[in-house]
């Protein structure tokens, strides 16, 4: 059989209009995209030698913060988020990459020692010589906590805590290693672990600074969870059984040049400090209903950094922080969720903080169509401190975000 060239788009009336063989369709369909909702498109040879899959996602969002006296103290309009994924191999699959770029303000902040924007989030290129463990040289995230392990993409708040945002260790450039195996039936577990810069994402420049060391291990006593359930925040797929995750990682960044090691400001006059962090994780899933707490800490051998003149000009927040979160997933694809998040200074950063503990009660609804790739979220916070000394009350008493959702 022949066909036109409508396969191949419009035909307009100046084209000379050709037919197709069967073997040329085929040859046709065999090298188009193949486009679905939620997993990218993906581009692949005829020879099987190259795979490239492209995903992009964005995250629309609106938020206002009102003080005590609810008077408006803040507005939020913008693209939170804008990113580009792409993943893949080259010659075989077990030469495989994955770089992610990010386009918001949010997602590009400026470096530090006033470098270019960071558009670079992920760039890795992982030798898998079998599913049981992979290795892997670049940039990505930090197997330290679970919520920071977990995608932006596939969360059931607005964003991630503020237990999070102040301890988590982001990205950085080294060495990554991960094995996974399992005893028994359904007894699973994973050891995952990397030898890094140090200094976070695309710091090319670091002097007198040492490495990072991160270990990371993960158990599934009642096996492993349903498309990767895991690394997913609420029972998207309604787990049919019982599942459960233990966690725990610990990490120790050598002479850092930044006030929270892989992030933050620049430590003055060259200073260095040597921070360890600590992360515990617990995810339980089941029937639409899913728990999951987290706690995760920071030390360091000398929090303070002083002027010449023996002022302290910066301190490095060392303490500890537990975020509890729940939610149930409604037959209809609503979920309603709740989280509390707790920061804990160590007395000497309560001092410079002002607070004994900063906390967020927040309450989200989203609405699922597809997934986590097309979502409409609204939470609700409220924020509030204890032992807090005057003028250093959060103004931002009150929260309200909405944000929508799309992702390929």
């Amino acid at each position: 059989m022949l066909y036109p060239t409508l396969l191949r788009g419009e035909v307009h009336a100046s084209d000379t209009l050709r037919l197709y063989s069967d073997e040329e369709v085929t040859e046709l369909l065999r090298n188009m995209p193949n486009i679905e909702v939620g997993k990218g498109v993906t581009f692949k040879s005829k020879d099987n030698r190259y795979k490239m899959t492209m995903r992009l996602r964005l995250q629309s969002m609106v938020g206002i913060s009102l003080d005590d006296a609810m008077g408006v103290n803040e507005t939020e309009a913008c693209i939170k988020r804008l990113h580009m994924r792409f993943d893949g191999y080259v010659f075989t699959p077990k030469v495989a990459y994955s770089i992610q770029l990010g386009y918001s303000p949010y997602d590009t902040k400026g470096m530090p020692d006033g470098g270019g924007l960071n558009i670079i989030r992920d760039a890795m290129i992982y030798y898998v010589p079998s599913p049981m463990w992979s290795i892997g040289l670049g940039q990505t995230k930090l197997r330290g906590g679970r919520a920071n392990i977990n995608s932006s993409s596939a969360l059931q708040f607005v964003d991630r805590s503020i237990v999070n945002s102040q301890f988590h260790i982001d990205r950085d450039f080294g060495l990554f290693a991960e094995y996974h195996n399992h005893i028994g039936k359904q007894f699973n577990y994973a050891i995952k672990g990397s030898i890094t810069t140090g200094d976070g994402r695309n710091y090319y420049v670091s002097q007198q600074s040492g490495l990072a060391y991160t270990i990371r291990g993960e158990l599934y006593p009642l096996g492993q969870f349903t498309s990767r359930g895991e690394v997913s925040e609420g029972d998207f797929v309604r787990e049919s059984s019982p599942r459960l995750a233990i966690g725990g990682a610990f990490s120790y960044n050598d002479r850092a040049c930044r006030v929270q090691g892989t992030k933050g400001k620049i430590l003055i006059d060259d200073n260095r400090r040597s921070l360890q962090s600590w992360f515990a994780d617990v995810i339980f899933k089941y029937q639409g209903w899913a728990f999951y707490t987290d706690v995760m800490g920071r030390l360091c051998n000398a929090p303070d950094v002083y002027n010449s003149d023996g002022s302290v000009a910066q301190h490095v927040y060392t303490g500890w922080g537990i975020n509890v979160q729940a939610s149930y997933l409604f037959t209809k694809n609503w979920e309603l969720a709740i989280r509390h998040s707790s920061l804990l200074p160590d007395k000497g950063t309560a001092a410079y903080e002002g607070y004994d503990s900063d906390n967020q009660a927040t309450l989200a609804v989203t609405k699922y169509f597809i997934g986590h790739n097309l979502k409409i979220h609204a939470d609700f916070s409220y924020n509030y401190a204890t032992g807090a000394t005057v003028g250093t009350l959060r103004n931002d008493r009150w929260q309200a975000r909405l944000s929508v959702d799309v992702g390929i």
